[in-house]
């Protein structure tokens, strides 16, 4: 078992034949995603430079190609358009790789989403991936095991940090889902919590959080309920207040979005925060320990 993806999904790649495109296509396809064709208008009817066949649009892809996922390389000024285009075509499952989606372009994706058929990952995200049968997205295959933790994260490198630091370990991954780091974004971590709480093969939790927005504080009241546990992270603590890092997203307003509120919150919700991320995999070692016990 696995969340959102595994061997059955069949993927299109919007923008395949741009340079990023052209080049994690072939890299997904290393790991095992079966890639189904790709979308450029005004290309359809021929192939891209890893011999893929190439439509006009979305609809003519799935219609033609029975895929059920589809991922976004396509520039900012374009990526909204591309994400509404799939929602439009009910493609269940859409991943937007792009970063720098303008936050107007987005409040029209997200009310479109809520009406859709279609989940949203990201945007600026690096997608996801259930080690050895199906990844979508830049994420580095070889650092990922498969196994029994699940992973949700808003920040990329932190999934390679934590995903290499497991596989090192022994441990493996059934799930790893990065969540973006912008302020608006399709799928929360309350939704994969949800997901991974119902996945047998998943045994244990791990979640990568910042600074900024109340995702984290939300994601804790679900915790709450869960019966599996949570291993939580929560970069920034540091960061000068009013100050942004890195993501859109982690910027503190006020007095929402600080690291103490999202450690305060977690903590109350029976979460172990480690301070660094080699002590995260400290945890989960001894969880999964104390697991094997019962």
């Amino acid at each position: 078992m696995s969340i959102l993806v595994n061997k059955n999904t069949k993927l299109i790649v919007c923008g395949i034949t741009g340079r990023e495109g052209a080049f994690h296509t072939l890299k997904m396809k290393e790991s095992g995603t079966n890639i189904v064709g790709g979308v450029t208008p005004g290309k359809g009817g021929t192939n891209d430079v890893n011999g893929f066949p190439i439509f006009n649009t979305v609809k003519e892809a799935i219609a033609k190609t029975g895929a059920n996922a589809s991922i976004i390389f396509v520039p900012p000024p374009f990526a909204a358009d591309s994400m509404l285009e799939n929602f439009d075509a009910g493609v269940p499952l859409v991943v937007c790789i792009t970063e720098g989606v303008p936050m107007h372009d987005m409040i029209k994706v997200y009310d479109r989403l809520q009406v859709s058929k279609s989940r949203l990952i990201g945007p600026n995200c690096p997608g996801l991936i259930t080690p050895g049968e199906a990844k979508l997205g830049i994420m580095p295959a070889h650092i990922f095991k498969r196994g029994n933790i699940g992973m949700i994260s808003r920040s990329g490198t932190l999934t390679y940090e934590l995903a290499a630091e497991c596989q090192a370990r022994g441990l493996g991954i059934s799930t790893c889902v990065g969540i973006g780091g912008d302020p608006i974004i399709g799928t929360p971590f309350i939704d994969c919590l949800r997901m991974f709480e119902a996945d047998p093969e998943t045994e244990i939790i791990v979640m990568a959080g910042e600074i900024g927005g109340s995702d984290e504080e939300t994601a804790a009241e679900f915790i709450k309920t869960m019966t599996k546990p949570v291993v939580a992270f929560i970069s920034g603590r540091t960061a000068p207040p009013g100050k942004r890092m890195g993501h859109a997203g982690a910027i503190v307003s006020g007095n929402k979005g600080t690291a103490e509120a999202k450690v305060k919150a977690l903590t109350e919700a029976g979460c172990k925060i480690p301070l660094r991320t080699y002590e995260v995999i400290d945890e989960v070692e001894k969880q999964l320990k104390q697991l094997a016990k019962v």
